[in-house]
């Protein structure tokens, strides 16, 4: 970074001390009434996935229709960039980076044992380890962490991409995806609302998301070096985490993250192709195959299913869940593959975001998640009952030591965590520094003090979530009483992205000709 590039850094000292302000009032009762938190949150849950579940399902439709559209359509080969903008990164790294900052500490978790959540509590009414239970357990996964997933990070990404990189409005926040039902622009009350709202929202998911990977790193260093698993060693872990991406956020976006994320896509898919290797290979291909083939046979009623006759708390629990999480989770991933995606089209990222992802994050359920299942069916490991009576975590640990060398192995997926743990905190902390600052150009950062800064502040709620009664279900509940409010920032979002979209195709034709590129940086220069 450049000495000048750091003096425009400046900081927006209202929205960095109200957010800090928010971080702790809300951590600090967390902490101080663990013992009531749990249930107060839990309650929240219920009541906002009852009344509002059904608006999630809608928005994971709407996001899929409206990509699909803006792929194929004319709009497709806009370049985010100048003309002559050739992206920043490899499409390798590229790839990497897009999966160590918006699912890779949440996706170790999910992978080994989400199919244990389903198998005995089915969807559509199926008996508990029914052929059927068993196929669509193994199924939802995948669809859960696919195309629709990637659609809701995807859209908040054109929508910030768009105006930053083609507009050039120097503000990399959620407010710049919103500009166009902005008359005041991104700096009026109503901007810092929503900026206010988003770093709000990135706390509390980034919390969910760490809050889950942390016990699980936790646990296998427990069984490594033998040592008691308790809060405190939790908290080690977090420190250490810390450390890692407060050094990698020193080092900056191209030294740091990326060189991270290379590593850790290598050793990832070290510890995929072993596992695959050794563990059962044949049920595991054959039960990724029956997994991928039923999601796209059904992916419509998939998308779709309310469960309104029997209500079983089957979609509500899990698929509005999930889709609230994306949502809670999209603009900070918006803001981040903003950030790496200059000079790409909007078809491309579009494409690569949803092929890539969904194909990325299925390798894991297919792969660790019916190696797991496997053990369970075939009653070499009850799964499924150590979940129950002593956490999942231990689960996660214990499949991973039933490997050949399976101490080897937990001492890889412990490392791949920890580094997937520090990515995520690393791009959280880089992108509310982001929007925590003052003027920020394409190609600029934000100052290195402020990403270590949040790089600190972001563990506090995972520690505050960790601390409390109620597991899974109060870091379940958190990410829906989190995203609520994107819902709305999200149709407005979507709306200023289509209108700015109309707007300069009918002014300046069609937007990936030079002469066109001209005609708007000149008009932009005027104003």
């Amino acid at each position: 970074m450049t000495q000048s590039t750091q003096a425009v850094s400046r900081v927006d000292r209202p929205l960095f001390i109200a957010t800090l302000a928010a971080i702790l009032l809300v951590s600090i009762p967390i902490i101080g009434f663990h013992e009531t938190a749990g249930a107060v949150i839990s309650q929240l849950f219920t009541l906002l996935t009852q009344h509002f579940g059904v608006f999630y399902i809608w928005y994971g439709c709407g996001a899929v229709v409206i990509l699909i559209w803006l792929a194929f359509g004319k709009y497709g080969d806009i370049k985010l960039g100048d003309v002559e903008h050739e992206p920043e990164f490899s499409l390798f790294s590229w790839i990497g980076m897009l999966f160590s900052a918006g699912v890779g500490a949440g996706l170790l978790y999910w992978a080994v044992i989400e199919w244990g959540f389903y198998i005995d509590s089915p969807a559509r009414g199926f008996a508990a380890r029914s052929t059927e239970a068993i196929e669509y357990a193994a199924a939802y996964g995948v669809f859960h962490w696919g195309i629709t997933g990637w659609a809701i990070f995807c859209l908040p990404t054109l929508a910030i991409a768009y105006p930053y990189y083609v507009r050039k409005i120097p503000y990399l926040r959620l407010s710049t995806a919103c500009v166009a039902h902005l008359p005041n622009g991104v700096n009026s009350k109503r901007g810092r609302f929503i900026d206010f709202i988003y770093m709000i929202n990135l706390v509390g998911g980034s919390g969910t998301s760490l809050g889950l990977a942390t016990p699980v790193i936790a646990a296998s260093l427990a069984s490594i070096f033998g040592i008691t698993h308790d809060f405190a060693l939790e908290v080690a872990v977090v420190v250490l985490c810390v450390a890692i991406f407060g050094t990698s956020a020193f080092l900056g976006l191209s030294k740091g993250i990326k060189r991270l994320a290379d590593l850790n896509v290598f050793a990832a898919l070290a510890l995929l192709f072993f596992v695959l290797a050794v563990g059962p290979t044949l049920f595991i291909l054959k039960m990724g195959t029956n997994s991928v083939g039923l999601v796209l046979q059904e992916f419509i009623r998939f998308n779709t299913w309310t469960d309104p006759v029997e209500s079983s708390g089957f979609v509500e629990s899990w698929t509005v869940f999930y889709w609230a999480w994306w949502i809670a989770y999209g603009p900070f991933v918006g803001i981040f593959v903003t950030r790496i995606s200059r000079g790409r089209t909007i078809r491309s990222v579009i494409l690569n975001m949803l092929l890539w992802g969904s194909l990325g994050a299925a390798l894991f359920f297919i792969i660790f998640g019916n190696y797991a299942m496997y053990l369970d069916l075939n009653n070499i490991l009850n799964v499924t009952g150590i979940m129950s009576d002593q956490s999942p975590e231990a689960a996660i640990t214990q499949v991973f030591l039933t490997l050949p060398a399976g101490e080897w192995a937990l001492i890889l997926f412990a490392l791949v965590a920890i580094i997937f743990v520090a990515t995520t905190y690393d791009s959280a902390s880089y992108t509310l520094a982001s929007v925590a600052t003052d003027h920020l150009h394409a190609g600029a950062h934000p100052a290195r003090w402020h990403r270590i800064f949040w790089a600190v502040g972001v563990g506090i709620l995972p520690c505050a979530l960790m601390f409390i009664d109620g597991g899974i279900q109060v870091m379940l509940s958190t990410t829906i009483v989190a995203s609520l409010p994107l819902l709305v920032v999200g149709v407005i979002m979507t709306s200023s992205l289509l209108k700015m979209l109309r707007e300069d195709y009918q002014l300046y034709g069609c937007m990936t000709t030079p002469a066109a590129r001209q005609r708007h940086a000149a008009a932009l220069d005027r104003n």
